[in-house]
């Protein structure tokens, strides 16, 4: 049987990819930091390494680059778990000598499996333990309800572990982000930016395993804010603060209404931003396009005027200063068009001032973000009100 080492600090998310692999026929083993995986490495001496990027102490790209240094492993085929907005860090694991990189929370058990098997060069089939089929029993019932697939078994487990340790969990998400508020400017964060990460990085893990995609989707978000927040406590501002607890408070409703499964075609969904400043503009439409939104770039108020009359939008992002029509009068306007009563609008501005602030309310907006702002913050203030929209207060709570 052909040996897999999965060095991951969840210990659920690799307890769970651990026996997943013992069922299809491999011989598995995990690793909670890149130190306790390096000795066991020696010791088992696998055929792949599944290894989560962000890990504990030593990262896990650090570990890859002295792997790759030893001539014992360098064709050792390394399957990179990583968070789909660290761009930078994929590239950088690419660089380093992966052998694939795969998204933790847009693939399951079985395709992780799947691309191991590719990567060993083996069969979909060739590794899965055989099981006899089962023989029908005479007076059987021929229409009664095929039994579930030991898949369905699977997810139906995790969402039940997943349905009773969310509420603890939710609770101290709630506290790390009311203590890391309630801190003064000149405070040092980073214990608490650490223990925020935490709690996050595993509620992250658990929705994927229990086949939540919206709640993963904005976990994952939200993860890699956290950790770009840590890295740079100078970036952390109301704002930003502001971002983080409306995101947390907003999983409960994501827990309640846990979707559809994962579609390879998401719904398609309509952002327009308005900035007459093209760098301003292309740094708001890259932040979307990190959350897989897509949007449209209007640089003229008017035009975007004519656009909001005749188009749906999900989204609007708006300038302020921009000539011909401020973006506080292109609100109001856009607020008196019966499709767009309700749209939420969000200021993304320089002009950072109370009166500015004042007349962003009155004018219709629901939100303001001071440039220059984190792109992570902006997809997960973006993905809070498209997943918000979806699911307004009231919805009765899906089967």
């Amino acid at each position: 049987m052909k040996k897999i080492l999965i060095i991951e600090d969840d210990q659920i998310v690799a307890n769970t990819y651990r026996n997943k692999f013992a069922v299809e026929g491999f011989t598995a083993e995990a690793a909670g930091t890149a130190e306790i995986g390096l000795e066991l490495l020696k010791k088992f001496n696998p055929d792949a390494l599944i290894l989560d990027l962000i890990l504990p102490k030593m990262s896990g790209l650090d570990l890859m680059k002295q792997l790759r240094s030893t001539p014992q492993y360098q064709k050792l085929p390394i399957i990179v778990f990583s968070n789909t907005y660290l761009s930078s860090l994929v590239q950088d694991a690419w660089k380093a000598g992966a052998t694939k990189c795969l998204s933790k929370a847009n693939c399951s058990p079985k395709e992780v499996v799947d691309a191991v098997r590719s990567t060993l060069g083996l069969n979909v089939e060739s590794t899965k333990v055989a099981t006899p089929e089962p023989r029908v029993k005479l007076g059987a019932n021929p229409n009664a309800a095929p039994k579930p697939k030991a898949e369905s078994i699977f997810v139906t487990e995790m969402r039940n572990s997943f349905v009773q340790s969310f509420p603890d969990t939710l609770t101290k998400l709630r506290q790390s982000i009311s203590a890391l508020v309630k801190l003064p400017p000149e405070a040092n964060r980073t214990g608490h930016t650490q223990e925020l990460y935490y709690h996050i990085h595993a509620v992250m893990g658990a929705a994927h395993l229990a086949n939540l995609p919206e709640f993963a989707q904005l976990a994952e978000a939200l993860e890699a804010m956290v950790m770009e927040l840590h890295a740079k406590p100078n970036t952390i501002n109301a704002s930003t603060l502001r971002t983080l607890a409306a995101a947390i408070d907003f999983l409960p409703v994501l827990f309640d209404h846990p979707g559809a499964p994962k579609s390879k075609t998401p719904p398609a969904v309509n952002i327009l931003v308005v900035d007459d400043e093209p760098l301003s503009r292309r740094a708001v439409t890259n932040a979307l396009e990190r959350a897989k939104l897509k949007s449209v770039g209007v640089e003229d108020p008017a035009t975007a005027l004519k656009l909001l009359n005749e188009t749906s939008y999900d989204l609007v992002f708006l300038d302020v200063d921009m000539p011909g029509m401020n973006g506080h009068e292109l609100c109001s306007k856009l607020r008196a068009l019966p499709r767009h009563k309700k749209t939420p609008v969000v200021f993304v501005t320089s002009l950072n001032d109370f009166q500015n602030r004042a007349n962003s309310t009155m004018s219709g907006g629901n939100d303001f973000i001071a440039k220059p702002f984190p792109f992570l913050e902006l997809a997960v203030k973006s993905l809070v009100y498209i997943l918000r929209g979806k699911y307004p207060p009231g919805m009765t709570k899906a089967a």
